[in-house]
């Protein structure tokens, strides 16, 4: 009955929700009117029966998991794979890191009619979802099918699982329709149990995030931009939203004063906020270089307007701002910095990433700012002492080494439910 007023209400809000996916998110992004019955569980023709489903949300989800992706790939080539996302971004980042070798297709919303065409025409292997998507009728089908559900990467805050407390009936039955999940750490394994999955079903694997490296292609690439940039104080803010471009920009301008040589590299999370970051930094009267197109060495600004970079990006500073964190918007991922050894300023909400702040400060690898006034003081001593800057780096790098294998023993989990 619960599962029936949930799948009512989110027919109810179709209109509102088609709408918002096409015109609000289309005007902004073309690319989310592409392929829009997708989102009702309209299915290619070319898409696979029979094939391991792989869930990542966006572009951070893809990126964190296309290691272990390759790996099963390597290890059951003989089932097709197919990457479900939410995003047209993330959908070319499936193209960029897999090109022909998987295929791609975005998840129907969790309509009740969409995802049950969804399971019924494809009859997946194996569903495997990254972090917590938690969509009741896509478990539903997918159980009453017979597809095992498994939940990778898994992690539950204390706010999200009082969220979900509030709908207790729902949330239990979500559970039910799990297979197997692989929890961050016990802490969030225990705040999943609490909304009632079986104990038997979790697995402490650790977090995939951690077993981030820079692959061939990447080191080259970093090894060019880094001859380009040439040898001056550098520091990237990465994944940055709207009200934190304004607030990056006025601290560079203060850095600039005391360091003028100095270089920011801004990397906007969203490819729709590139051109609005340009206007703002026209407006501010800083002098800027995209990535885009030609590099000057005089211009006090990269605006990073491509994608998939930012990992390499990180690698080219001495300290490194990670977005999302001077707003209300929980953080990003920190360890994208840590991979090339790059010390990590952070704002105050890192709340999506409190499994691994946390471990990293610990490690004195990581530093939050109360505030942009707190970064620039920041920014100015590490940019000034560079030997405090590489142990911050060092650190932190350290601190991302102990951490992994989880990919290990997430694949252990899903070859063990591929082998029933």
């Amino acid at each position: 009955m619960t599962r029936f007023i949930y799948s009512l209400t989110l027919l109810l809000l179709a209109p509102l929700i088609a709408f918002y996916l096409y015109h609000v998110r289309g005007k902004k992004n073309q690319g989310y009117r592409t392929h829009f019955s997708q989102r009702f569980g309209a299915v290619s023709s070319h898409l696979p029966q029979e094939a391991i489903i792989i869930h990542c949300a966006s572009v951070g989800e893809i990126l964190a998991a296309a290691p272990l992706i390759k790996k099963i790939q390597c290890q059951h080539a003989a089932h097709p794979i197919i990457i479900t996302t939410n995003t047209p971004t993330g959908r070319n980042e499936i193209n960029k890191q897999f090109n022909d070798s998987v295929h791609s297709c975005y998840l129907p919303i969790d309509f009740g009619i969409a995802t049950r065409r969804f399971i019924k025409r494809l009859k997946p292997k194996l569903l495997v979802v990254l972090e917590t998507e938690l969509w009741p009728n896509l478990f539903h089908y997918a159980n009453q099918s017979h597809c095992p559900v498994a939940i990778i990467n898994a992690r539950l805050s204390d706010k999200s699982l009082r969220g979900y407390q509030k709908f207790s009936s729902l949330s239990k039955s979500i559970m039910d329709n799990i297979t197997v999940l692989a929890s961050h750490n016990d802490e969030d394994a225990k705040r999943f149990i609490k909304l009632g999955l079986k104990q038997n079903k979790v697995i402490t694997t650790g977090s995939i995030k951690f077993d981030v490296t820079l692959s061939n292609s990447e080191m080259e690439q970093l090894a060019v931009l880094r001859a380009q940039l040439g040898n001056r104080p550098i520091w990237v803010a990465g994944s940055t939203h709207p009200g934190e471009h304004e607030q990056i920009i006025d601290v560079h301008k203060q850095l600039l004063k005391e360091t003028p040589e100095a270089l920011l590299i801004i990397a906007p999370r969203h490819p729709e906020q590139f051109n609005p970051v340009a206007t703002l930094l026209t407006d501010s009267g800083l002098n800027f270089s995209r990535r885009s197109g030609a590099y000057n060495t005089n211009n006090p600004v990269l605006l990073a307007d491509t994608l998939g970079e930012l990992k390499f990006l990180y690698g080219c500073a001495d300290i490194a701002f990670v977005g999302g964190s001077l707003i209300e918007r929980g953080g990003h991922n920190p360890l994208e910095a840590a991979a090339s050894s790059i010390g990590v300023l952070s704002g105050p909400s890192t709340y999506n990433f409190s499994h691994i702040y946390p471990q990293l400060i610990a490690a004195n690898g990581a530093q939050i700012c109360s505030g942009k006034n707190e970064l620039f003081q920041q920014l100015s001593l590490y940019l000034q002492d560079s030997t405090a800057a590489k142990k911050l780096g060092q650190n932190a790098h350290t601190c991302l080494a102990s951490n992994q294998g989880a990919i290990n023993r997430t694949l252990d989990v899903i070859d063990s439910l591929l082998e029933q």
